[in-house]
């Protein structure tokens, strides 16, 4: 299967007093495939992972993959520090029908660079769906340098990666060293044109969970007009500078909420925004505008 191009999205997992808010991740759904969002990217950071038990990953997994359709890509989430524990959830999201997997660098034990390529490998060999790689040092403290993924980009099914180090030099690096068909994706949503401009092939985003409309249009008006894909990146900056006046997902899930989207408290240990930081998201909101160009 062909890797998207364009915008997915890191999209929010709604809460009740339960656990998932079934109807709310729905309804989400329905405003990304209504709005041109290219992948649901589920169980992520920003989907608060960290605090998700098995069954509800798999319960996401599968609310996903039924409801969308396959109108657009679901990629599950299945990356801990643990890999057996990654190898076991790449199983169950396989069995719950999804497109592709994502998979972040192990957090907490710090493995070296030939930890890193034998844990991406295992999880790779146990699966034959398509595999991304999730970079993200500031999280994880571990970056893959630019020999590891080319040395990961040769297994067949390791198909892309997510790239948040904030490095452009590196984002050049790893699409120099890794074959045409490998995907890569701006994990940092400042630098998504940046990243189209050096020959990557999207976004995987916090913001689209609020602008999925826009985001998209940046990836397509990007190969005729640069010009006003630059344009359309300083107005989602607008968005982005204040995605993280606190701990992600709280910022965006109370620009959800703010929207009229159900669902949008955080899980402890994360609380919710200061007055003043809601103050920044409404005002950021008011002056994005509405989810059009």
């Amino acid at each position: 299967m062909e890797l998207f191009q364009g915008s997915g999205v890191a999209i929010v997992t709604p809460f009740n007093d339960s656990g998932i808010d079934k109807p709310a991740f729905e309804m989400l759904i329905d405003y990304h495939v209504s709005n041109g969002t290219k992948a649901l990217i589920v169980a992520g950071t920003t989907g608060e992972s960290a605090t998700l038990t098995s069954d509800e990953k798999r319960m996401l997994f599968e609310i996903a993959v039924k409801h969308t359709q396959g109108k657009v890509q679901v990629i599950a989430n299945i990356g801990t520090n643990n890999t057996a524990e990654s190898v076991s959830l790449a199983a169950l999201a396989q069995k719950a029908g999804v497109d592709a997997l994502l998979a972040v660098t192990p957090y907490y034990n710090k493995p070296n660079q030939r930890g890193l390529y034998a844990h991406f490998k295992a999880i790779a060999s146990a699966t034959d769906l398509p595999v991304i790689l999730y970079n993200v040092p500031g999280r994880t403290v571990v970056n893959i340098d630019v020999m590891t993924v080319k040395a990961l980009s040769e297994i067949s099914n390791i198909a892309g990666i997510k790239e948040a180090a904030g490095d452009l030099e590196q984002v050049r690096a790893m699409i120099e060293n890794t074959p045409e068909n490998f995907k890569l994706y701006s994990g940092n949503d400042d630098l998504y044109y940046d990243t189209l401009a050096l020959g990557g092939n999207g976004v995987i985003s916090v913001s689209a969970n609020i602008a999925p409309s826009v985001s998209q249009s940046l990836y397509d008006v990007f190969h005729r007009d640069a010009t006003k894909a630059k344009s359309i990146q300083d107005r989602l900056d607008i968005l982005n500078d204040v995605m993280f006046v606190g701990p992600n997902p709280v910022p965006v899930k109370c620009a959800l909420k703010l929207k009229g989207f159900k669902g949008m408290e955080t899980r402890l240990p994360l609380v919710s925004l200061e007055e003043n930081e809601t103050q920044a998201v409404e005002k950021a909101l008011e002056s994005f505008g509405g989810d059009t160009l």
